[in-house]
């Protein structure tokens, strides 16, 4: 009878907390999207584990070759789309998404379905949760004096959901097609392509849209219903922007709430210490950018809402009972599990991306073990922020990556360049009304004749030289890999690889399961061997002195009144947000006790090299400008 009222009072605990944080999350991280194809099936991985994951949509081709293959290993049928048929870019996407979606969903019911034998893999997930979790705490709460499996299948079905396949594109790739050599509507560029093809897909997730502001674009969303809210306010594909500052985030949410549609999240990333394209902002720096996000998100919410239900009421839709949810997330040199805990606590962060350290687990996402190798020997000098982007923005990369090396050869060849097989980045229409890629050889070619009729002087001549021919294949290069590791032929591609880490790779030296990171970062293990990783704040903070050092260096010979002032003003943003840090760890109290120390005498040590450089910048500038500036 005890035993039986215990039961009892227990289902009535728990259908209390259900009621109250029925299918809430289970994690406080996201795999975000990495290069073109390091996440390209990350969610068949994890997303049975609760696990939120972005893939990129940059790249039909491959997405195709990665469907293909599965297929084959799961003995699916295939039926091919061919680059014949109409639309083949977008048909690509919604076949791989809805391929994805069946079966990470046949995963996760699997997974669920729990058995006897299979009971201590469940209770594994459970105890990887962080333990703020609630349905870690209802589980054990419900599995604690005995293990019913008939009413644990029930409580699973209602309480645990799969991690959510996110996709992600960079909005100003978007590249005009042709067929027959007529160019075709704006709807079929590569971005618009990739946008239909998801909206046409049967998942119920995020789309990711990153690289700025593509008004075009955005508009397009209107096509379609997916995107618009029901009277619940739920969104079956929510629009997710990935921002580096609060007023960008507050233009752009206004710009879709105009059009009756809804920003679900701004995902703010740092615009230095992150992997792939690092979008610097004028030494704006994370902490205070998190801090503007955090004292201003109600007036965010409300502002954008109320555009949001005048333009629903003018359109004619469903107008929400109640206001739109609104996450807010950050991501860019996330190490540690107190500075992961810092981001949630003291910013009020929805979720934490951590990118770069799951490039090492082989669980989570396609590295072939080369590549993976390299990246374990990698050291802070052996990471660097690049030129070889042909989208003319710095590039995280690592020094003697294979597609490097073979880049390096052809110029050696007195052949540089890329044969361009995929197009995706052929931007440049200075010289063919189609675009080219800068990193092509019929460019660089073309680019390095221009260079030799010039007349410059010899000095001149290396320097524009080595800018030329520095553009690499990344849009080859950053999905090869994927290939290599889901053993796909690579007779196209090549055999080279690129690969885009953050600078926090340093700081991760050996390669992973999936648990040993996830207990790495709610603080339960630590696999960061070496004792002076800086704190992620302080990271990026030398970052962008660098990057200021080197632009200056560059323009100060002949530095136009534009650039003094942009000079100007990105070192006075940095000492501001010096200050900021200097109150924000000194105030902080019963966060970083171990490191507080340390971190305010790297904050001295950056401000001495800060001023130092900022005089030099003042001297430089012209005479009455810098006299009008102290005044």
């Amino acid at each position: 009878m005890q035993l039986i009222i215990e039961m009892r009072v227990q289902r009535n605990i728990i259908g209390l907390l259900v009621n109250n944080i029925n299918m809430q999350k289970s994690h406080s991280f996201h795999i975000p999207v990495m290069g073109i194809g390091f996440t390209i099936d990350t969610p068949l991985k994890v997303s049975k584990y609760g696990i939120d994951s972005v893939i990129s949509l940059v790249d039909d081709v491959l997405l195709e070759k990665i469907r293909k293959s599965y297929s084959e290993k799961l003995e699916i049928p295939f039926q091919e789309i061919s680059n014949k048929i109409d639309d083949f870019r977008a048909k690509r996407i919604t076949s791989y998404l809805n391929f994805l979606n069946e079966q990470a969903e046949q995963k996760f019911e699997e997974f669920k379905n729990v058995t006897l034998s299979k009971k201590n893999e469940l209770k594994d997930y459970f105890n990887s949760l962080p333990d703020s979790s609630d349905i870690k705490k209802e589980f054990q709460i419900l599995t604690e004096k005995y293990f019913n499996l008939d009413e644990i299948k029930s409580w699973l079905k209602e309480n645990l959901q799969p991690g959510s396949i996110d996709v992600n594109i960079m909005t100003k790739v978007d590249k005009d097609n042709y067929s027959k050599g007529e160019k075709l509507p704006v709807e079929f560029n590569d971005a618009h392509a990739a946008l239909r093809g998801y909206a046409n897909s049967n998942l119920k997730s995020s789309i990711i849209l990153s690289a700025g502001m593509n008004p075009r674009l955005y508009a397009y969303i209107e096509n379609f219903d997916d995107f618009f809210p029901d009277e619940n306010g739920e969104i079956k594909k929510k629009i997710v922007l990935k921002v580096s500052d609060y007023r960008s985030a507050l233009i752009q949410g206004k710009f879709f709430a105009k059009k009756g549609l809804w920003v679900s999240e701004y995902r703010i990333e740092s615009g230095l210490n992150c992997g792939g394209h690092a979008f610097a902002t004028e030494g704006y720096l994370m902490g205070p950018i998190l801090e503007e996000f955090k004292n201003n998100r109600k007036d965010l919410i409300q502002s954008v809402n109320q555009i949001l239900i005048k333009a629903l009421e003018n359109k004619g839709r469903t107008i929400p009972k109640q206001e739109l949810a609104l996450k807010i997330t950050a991501q860019g040199g996330v190490g540690t599990a107190e500075e992961h805990n810092f981001l949630m606590d003291h910013y009020g962060i929805d979720s934490v991306g951590w990118g770069t350290p799951f490039l090492l687990v082989p669980e989570a996402t396609s590295v072939d073990e080369p590549t993976i190798d390299k990246l374990i020997q990698a050291k802070e000098e052996d990471l660097y922020l690049s030129n070889i982007s042909p989208l003319g923005v710095p590039f995280n990369s690592l020094r003697g990556n294979t597609k490097d090396l073979e880049k390096l050869t052809l110029i050696s060849e007195g052949k540089p360049g890329s044969k361009c097989p995929k197009r995706y980045v052929a931007l440049d229409s200075e010289f063919h009304d189609k675009g080219l890629c800068t990193a092509s050889s019929t460019y660089q070619k073309k680019k390095l004749k221009q260079l030799e009729e010039s007349g410059v002087t010899a000095k001149d001549y290396f320097k524009k030289f080595r800018e030329i021919v520095d553009k690499g294949c990344i849009c080859v290069g950053l999905g090869t890999s994927a290939l290599i590791a889901n053993d796909i032929e690579t007779d196209k591609e090549g055999p080279g690889v690129s690969v885009c880490p953050s600078p926090n790779l340093a700081y991760f030296s050996k390669k992973m399961n999936l648990r040993e990171l996830v207990d790495h970062i709610y603080g339960r293990s630590n696999v960061i061997s070496r004792n002076d990783r800086p704190n992620m704040f302080i990271k990026e903070l030398k970052i962008y002195i660098d990057y200021l050092k080197e632009k200056f260096e560059d323009t100060k010979e002949e530095m136009t009144q534009k650039q003094e002032k942009y000079f100007v003003n990105f070192s006075e943003n940095l000492q501001n947000g010096i200050n900021y840090y200097n109150d924000l760890f000194s105030n902080a109290k019963d966060k970083f006790t171990e490191t507080k120390e340390d971190i305010l005498n790297q904050l001295t040590s950056n401000q001495n090299i800060l001023k130092s450089l900022s005089t030099e910048i003042r001297q430089n500038c012209m005479p009455e400008r810098v006299a009008v500036k102290n005044d």
